[in-house]
């Protein structure tokens, strides 16, 4: 069985969990309105993810050690904990550089904890023969928490200010724990299987393969989870969140609607298409003037999100036993932060030096070079079974 009362629980809290995260995409403008420029909102938007890439070999290790469940409550914790802190930042953004810095990276490690996971946690749930329908239905739960966040945020800086959202952010982890804690654990470590190291997961072809790709779809998300808000601020657009709402709402369609499409023709025929998809929505953002083309980019780049982050994580975790799943989810994940985390440096620089449109096409480009990085691969492993067959 798939839809089962602790599947719909984690999918609760990982929605609490995004929800908080997602209140953050509109953090640009906190770091403006204390005095940085976009480098800076790419510093300290980076040092998020950079974060979770370095402690994501630990963090799969002691998710296959310690249990998804306990794992998820720690992360959970850091995710409540650390949006207190952000509301004693005042001042000029110099003043408090350090500190700030210092919290987003205790930020990060909770929410690549929670992240790697929850999505462990499911996958452990979910029936082999259905692992693309039931990866893509649980990741509605976390766009949705994106779609929210930055509605909640947007609402909340309308009426008061960035101490009180910090507050609502704190309030929604919260929610998220409560709700988590008292479901059981779904993976008992064993002492005498040797599930090998991080490193030696990501050495696997087919791993490293999905790396690449997840590395470069990650470069992509930084333009859209971090740039989208001063990009539209700048255009005079009033209602930022029309792009998230329109990115949301096109990935849970997608997943809703399109959930059993990739167990029916397998993820390696989905991939391609949906990176397409994603680059031209982000290409598109070229020529944002109004609320209208934030609508239909937000839309695109949102359809190839919802079936792309499904099809890359089951493409790297079907047929693995249960021992390395935390790792390789780790891998998946932290491909993805390292290419936000990436993303928000070089995108920053190339839009403080040449624009947002500059920036936004660059993140395109990412996805292009993605797909032609799979259609090579693709070429490659067909050669190689021709030349099988001649040598048999």
């Amino acid at each position: 069985m798939l839809y089962t009362p602790a599947f719909f629980a984690m999918a609760i809290a990982n929605l609490c969990n995004l929800a908080s995260f997602g209140t953050f995409f509109l953090f640009p403008l906190f770091i403006s309105n204390h005095g940085g420029d976009q480098a800076d909102i790419g510093v300290v938007m980076g040092a998020f993810a950079l974060s979770s890439v370095f402690c994501r070999p630990s963090i799969s290790e002691m998710i296959d050690r310690i249990g998804r469940k306990r794992s998820f409550s720690i992360g959970s914790v850091c995710m409540s904990v650390c949006p207190l802190v952000y509301v004693f930042f005042r001042g000029d953004l110099p003043s408090f550089y350090v500190p700030l810095l210092l919290i987003r990276l205790i930020h990060g490690v909770g929410f690549a904890i929670c992240l790697t996971a929850a999505f462990t946690y499911v996958a452990d749930l979910i029936p082999p023969r259905r692992l693309n329908e039931g990866i893509g239905i649980f990741g509605v739960s976390g766009l949705l928490g994106t779609a929210v966040g930055p509605i909640i945020a947007e609402a909340t800086l309308r009426y008061a200010d960035f101490q009180t959202l910090f507050l609502v952010a704190a309030g929604m982890s919260t929610v998220g724990f409560l709700i988590h804690f008292p479901l059981s654990e779904t993976y008992v470590h064993v002492s005498k299987i040797r599930s090998g190291s991080f490193f030696s997961v990501l050495k696997m072809r087919r791993i490293f393969f999905v790396a690449i790709l997840s590395l470069l779809f990650g470069f992509g998300l930084a333009a859209s989870n971090n740039f989208i808000s001063p990009f539209a601020h700048e255009k005079g657009l009033r209602f930022i969140s029309l792009f998230y709402v329109a990115y949301s709402s096109a990935a849970i369609l997608t997943r809703l609607f399109g959930g059993r499409l990739g167990d029916r023709l397998g993820e390696k025929r989905i991939i391609p298409y949906a990176l397409l998809i994603m680059g031209a929505g982000l290409f598109s953002l070229i020529f944002l003037q109004g609320d209208l083309m934030l609508l239909v980019s937000g839309f695109m780049a949102g359809c190839g999100h919802g079936f792309l982050y499904p099809s890359l994580n089951v493409l790297a975790i079907r047929g693995e036993p249960p021992h390395i799943k935390g790792k390789i989810t780790g891998v998946f994940t932290g491909s993805i932060d390292a290419g936000v985390f990436g993303g928000s440096i070089v995108l920053g620089c190339i839009g403080q030096w040449i624009g947002f449109p500059s920036l936004f096409m660059a993140a395109g480009f990412a996805l292009l070079l993605a797909f032609g990085i799979f259609e090579l691969e693709v070429l490659t492993n067909r050669y190689e079974m021709i030349s099988l067959k001649k040598e048999k």
